[in-house]
């Protein structure tokens, strides 16, 4: 089509512009008006290659929210206030059995946009940067900068510092005339900025500056009397529709990845998102007690939780905090939500929705309380199953939820068919367009997970420090290992529980499976074993994995195969 068109293009301009410069002025005169409407012929016919060669290439808006479980409307928890996102999920395809590849941030999304698996990148902990690591993987963005596209982001893609600049993104975000929020440890409130700043000092009094940095938090909610733009996720959305604007203006297509922190601690938004919810309606689980034969190292002890001011630092929360932790993250997500219907809603103004692949996916879950923890970091259900939803232009069967087993990993190699992109080969997933087509379409049998030693380990997933034992946690860090060790016996060993033991999970149609292995013989056999049965037990609250031996064996062997491929 193209080519004709520049045929015609060719032929019906190059006689008239001979024509004119070759004629005498009255001839000019007479041959303006037809040089005028080939000129205008000609420009339109210019404007109509461009855009098709944009349109034959979807956009991609990429959309991730830190520390977010499938707690939506869309998922079947009527309680929460997410219009927005169950909007899209009428729209699109929700997955409803969705799982991160293990459930912490910068694992969690190294592994998403360079398409692999945390152990095959090296990348198990928050301190680690996959691309020191991996000088030369492609990354998910810089997949499409290769391929003609222009890709920028707005807020949280990667994790921390580690944004890869260089190489995944090549298109400056907008941020004229918008003014960043000022929040000292996230906080907008002025008396909980003074709260972070007599905390920090007082923590640097006790520990020093380098053994405090974990420590030093404000509240861990706050109820803001700001509007959305006055924390970060609103300012990064507006950001990101700024930049939106520009990009449709461009001749390539594009790529815009915005992330938000929220529902991450502090559990900080507007009040006016608090205001959304009764709290005397809000209840706790009912399942806040550890599984019953569980492994005593797959549970930490909510060290995350207990850095912020007014936690208590050993024990079981009361139930009136637990309630006021909950509203604080339901109303973290109703502002997400939000800011989620805003991008949205300037995509649709631009008139290049039609043309545009929606995703939004959460990194990993986090418990609220189930098996008796706060936060994420574990293997279980809670942590790891994700929210997840695509759409697409030309999806069929639009709003039919999937329950096929997915992994994060696999949205990589799925946006790659979806824009018409070659593969790349260093791929671990596969494809969800099959399941975009049908949604009982199945295209693997498991999703797996894993996380080493979360009882023994700090909040960025490091194994405890000695400076950590030496802070107020010292006690907390005892009891923890002495549980270890009453249920380990002579299995114990402090540099193989603390250092290089692993737990990897399985999760099937009806078995979640963990195994706790020493990573530096993969031969050996398991320290401890967990079976799941989520057909009658869905909250994971009994290990029947001595009952169901021969499921063992049999998912044994299953990840046996998968850690050797």
């Amino acid at each position: 089509m193209i080519q004709i068109i520049n045929e015609a293009q060719s032929s019906q301009w190059k006689p008239l512009m001979r024509c004119l410069f070759q004629s005498t002025p009255s001839h000019v005169n007479r041959a303006l008006p037809y040089f005028c409407l080939a000129l205008t012929h000609f420009l339109f016919i210019e404007n109509y290659i461009c855009h098709a060669q944009r349109s034959s290439r979807p956009n991609i808006l990429f959309i991730s929210v830190d520390d977010l479980r499938p707690e939506l409307g869309c998922y079947g928890n009527t309680h929460i206030h997410s219009p927005n996102i169950d909007r899209l999920a009428t729209q699109g395809r929700c997955f409803h059995r969705a799982y991160c590849q293990q459930a912490i941030c910068s694992p969690s999304r190294a592994s998403l946009l360079t398409g692999s698996r945390p152990d095959s990148i090296g990348v198990i902990e928050n301190t680690a940067y996959f691309r020191n690591l991996n000088p030369d993987i492609v990354t998910l963005p810089e997949h499409f900068i290769r391929n003609g596209y222009n890709a920028t982001y707005s807020g949280k893609i990667f994790h921390g510092r580690m944004t890869d600049e260089k190489h995944s993104w090549n298109y400056q975000p907008n941020r004229k005339g918008l003014i960043r929020p000022i929040t000292p440890g996230g906080n907008a409130m002025p008396e909980n900025q003074k709260i972070f700043a007599r905390n920090k000092e007082r923590m640097v009094a006790l520990y020093g500056e380098a053994s405090s940095r974990g420590l030093v938090h404000g509240p861990a909610y706050e109820a803001g009397l700001v509007g959305d733009d006055g924390y970060l996720d609103g300012y990064n959305t507006s950001v990101a529709i700024q930049t939106l604007d520009d990009l449709v203006q461009q001749d390539k297509p594009w790529f815009l990845a915005l992330g938000f922190n929220r529902p991450h601690l502090p559990f900080h938004a507007p009040k006016k998102y608090f205001d959304l919810y009764t709290p005397d309606q809000i209840k706790p689980t009912h399942f806040s007690q550890p599984p019953q034969g569980g492994a005593s190292m797959g549970l930490h002890a909510s060290f995350e939780l207990r850095t912020r001011h007014g936690i208590p630092k050993a024990g079981p929360l009361d139930t009136s905090i637990a309630k006021e932790l909950l509203h604080a993250y339901y109303a973290c997500v109703s502002y997400v939500d939000a800011q989620i219907g805003r991008i949205i809603a300037a995509l649709e103004k631009t008139n290049e929705r039609d043309n545009t692949i929606i995703v939004v996916w959460g990194d990993h879950g986090w418990h609220l309380g189930e098996s008796g923890i706060w936060g994420k970091a574990t293997n279980y259900e809670i942590a790891t199953r994700v929210p997840l939803i695509i759409w697409t232009p030309t999806m069929p069967q639009r709003g039919t939820p999937s329950r096929s087993l997915i992994e994060l990993l696999d949205i990589y190699p799925t946006l790659c068919e979806l824009a018409h992109l070659p593969r790349p080969n260093h791929l671990t997933g596969q494809s969800l367009v099959p399941v975009l087509h049908n949604p009982d379409a199945i295209i693997k049998d498991f999703a797996m997970s894993q996380f080493p030693t979360p009882a023994l380990r700090e909040w960025a997933a490091n194994p405890l420090s000695p400076q950590m034992r030496e802070t107020f946690f010292g006690p907390l860090i005892q009891k923890v290992e002495d549980r270890i060790i009453n249920q380990q016996g002579s299995r114990w060993d402090r540099e193989l529980f603390e250092q290089h033991l692993m737990g990897y999970s399985l999760r099937g149609n009806r078995y979640r499976y963990i195994e706790w292995r020493d990573n530096r013989d993969r031969n050996a056999e398991p320290i401890f074993q967990e079976l799941y049965d989520h057909l009658n037990d869905p909250h994971e609250t009994i290990n029947v994995a001595q009952s169901k031996q021969k499921e063992v064996v049999r998912l044994s062997h299953e990840l046996k195969h998968l850690l050797e491929n």
